[in-house]
């Protein structure tokens, strides 16, 4: 390994790629120390590449001069996947790395650079009726392409898988600066699946320069229901029977305390920007008249209609046929029955699908308290266990919790025949970060809390944070995001683990590319 120029560290990378792609400057290099949850070292430089060859150029010369790499996509993470301690680094910012290269309607792919977001291609395929099989996380107004990769996500298209399931191939730049292309351009597996090996890798294995995704027709028909429920039990149960026949492309829930949350931020129905995408949803699927129609009820139903309702399930049917969309949506209504539920007014799901990417204002709570989730990946068989041993953990804690004002909620989406992801999601007083100021809009920013620093609040969330994933671990759940806050080695058998770690040493025999992450 190249020893460190202690003088002039970056020398070798501004010989390599000039000083333009290069940000020293103090609120860039406090930006990027910060996750949503988290601050980090500060690096020696962010590095905005125009291109993949200029990135690869870099990279390349880092590692020779012995400087880390740590790539970063839109930065919505909260694992840390972009903080690194362990000495001088470059961070990776590939944003600028931003063009749909292909839109292939013949064989139904799409090639992007790494750093578009998922809002941008989506608005880039719409015109074509086209979008991605698994098309984003709702941060998808920032999240990338290459960071979805990396990281993994789910939420958009989750009925048929998260949004690594959507890859064909990568091109890669490995910790040397070459160039990898992991696949054909049209189909995966060929053979061992290398496509695989670096999806989900948080960075650990190399940086995402270019993505090829797999494209489906956008549907012409959908289908909303929102239904209520008194208790977890009916509702993870009717989730699940839900998920197994198939009948939603999305469907997800709000606890009580989430769902007031919720209701608390601006109405919906108050927005003019996303009423109006809404009737424009609406009027493309079934007319006018009907856009009218149900425009008038989201109006007139406004945050009431979720008032007195402690849980609260949302569904979105899509297909060619309306016919066919409305005959699941009615099969929903059977299996909510079942399970207790009753329905509501559907304004959240309508909204929602016709604005799928908001400003991130909801990284803040709506009063400014500090936000951040945990998650696990759960069968449906350990769903209802597992709820009840995180109420449990909210009950023994509930006098801290209290004393210090660190309240939870919890998110819940059906990812497919097999599985359902729940998410408790934390909130507290506390500062605001930089990424914070930078991703939520000035003028929503102005109106909320401005708190002081809450040493002792962030050590409870972040114990509570902890034995919430060790109740999942226990209970035997994935993640997406793993970067350095997830048990991926105690998932592995030994000889699992070994073969990741023989790859690392492949690809990245220094140990330059994300130190840490993965835990490897």
């Amino acid at each position: 390994m190249a020893t460190l120029a202690s003088d002039n560290p970056l020398a070798p990378v501004r010989k390599a790629v000039g000083d333009t792609p290069l940000l020293t400057d103090a609120e860039s290099l406090a930006l990027y120390s910060h996750d949503v949850l988290s601050k980090g070292a500060e690096p020696l430089a962010v590095f905005r590449p125009a291109s993949v060859e200029q990135l690869a150029a870099g990279i390349g010369a880092a590692t020779g001069a012995g400087i880390a790499i740590v790539p970063r996509g839109g930065g919505m993470s909260y694992t840390g996947g972009y903080l690194y301690s362990g000495g001088p680094f470059l961070l990776v910012d590939t944003a600028a790395l931003d063009r749909v290269i292909e839109v292939n309607e013949t064989d139904m792919t799409v090639t992007v650079e790494a750093g578009i977001s998922w809002d941008a291609l989506h608005r880039a395929l719409a015109p074509k009726g086209l979008r991605v099989m698994a098309w984003g996380t709702l941060s998808g107004i920032r999240a990338s392409i290459g960071g979805g990769m990396s990281q993994n996500g789910v939420f958009w298209g989750a009925a048929r898988g998260t949004a690594v399931d959507s890859a064909i191939r990568f091109d890669v730049v490995l910790a040397d600066g070459t160039v990898l292309s992991t696949a054909s351009d049209f189909f995966r597996p060929y053979g061992p699946d290398l496509t695989s090996l670096f999806a989900a890798d948080c960075g650990a294995f190399g940086v995402k320069a270019r993505v090829t995704l797999r494209l489906v027709r956008e549907a012409e028909a959908f289908a909303y229901g929102s239904f209520s429920f008194y208790n977890h039990a009916g509702l993870l149960r009717a989730m699940s029977e839900i998920a197994r026949a198939e009948l939603a492309s999305e469907s997800f829930a709000f606890d009580p305390f989430l769902q007031a949350q919720r209701m608390k931020r601006d109405s919906l129905a108050k927005d003019a920007k996303q009423l109006g995408n809404m009737l424009k949803s609406q009027a493309k699927s079934g007319g006018m008249f009907k856009a009218l129609k149900e425009g008038a009820k989201v109006a007139l139903a406004g945050r009431s209609f979720l008032e007195g309702v402690p849980f609260s399930l949302h569904c979105i049917a899509e297909g060619r046929h309306q016919s066919a969309v409305d005959a699941d949506m009615k099969r929903i209504g059977e299996i909510v029955r079942e399970q207790g539920g009753k329905p509501v007014e559907n304004s959240i799901p309508k909204i929602l699908r016709a604005n799928p990417f908001p400003p991130p204002n909801s990284m803040l709570g709506p009063e400014g308290e500090r936000w951040v989730p945990v998650h696990g990946f759960l069968p449906h068989s350990k769903l209802v266990a597992a709820w009840e041993r995180l109420e449990a953990l909210w009950a023994e804690n509930a006098g801290e919790m209290e004393r210090l004002k660190v309240e939870t909620g919890a998110l819940i989406a059906a990812t497919g025949r097999t599985s359902c992801l729940i998410e408790p999601v934390f909130f507290w007083p506390g500062r605001h970060n930089p990424l914070h100021h930078h991703a939520v809009e000035a003028d929503h920013m102005a109106k909320l809390v401005a708190a002081p620093d809450n040493p002792e609040a962030n050590a409870l969330v972040d114990r509570l944070k902890a034995e919430v994933i060790a109740i999942f671990r226990e209970m035997g759940a994935i993640h997406l995001q793993v970067a350095r806050t997830y048990p991926l080695k105690e998932s592995h058998s030994p000889e699992g683990w070994a073969i990741l770690e023989a790859l690392k040493q492949q690809v990245d025999p220094n140990g330059l590319m994300n130190p840490g992450s993965l835990g490897l």
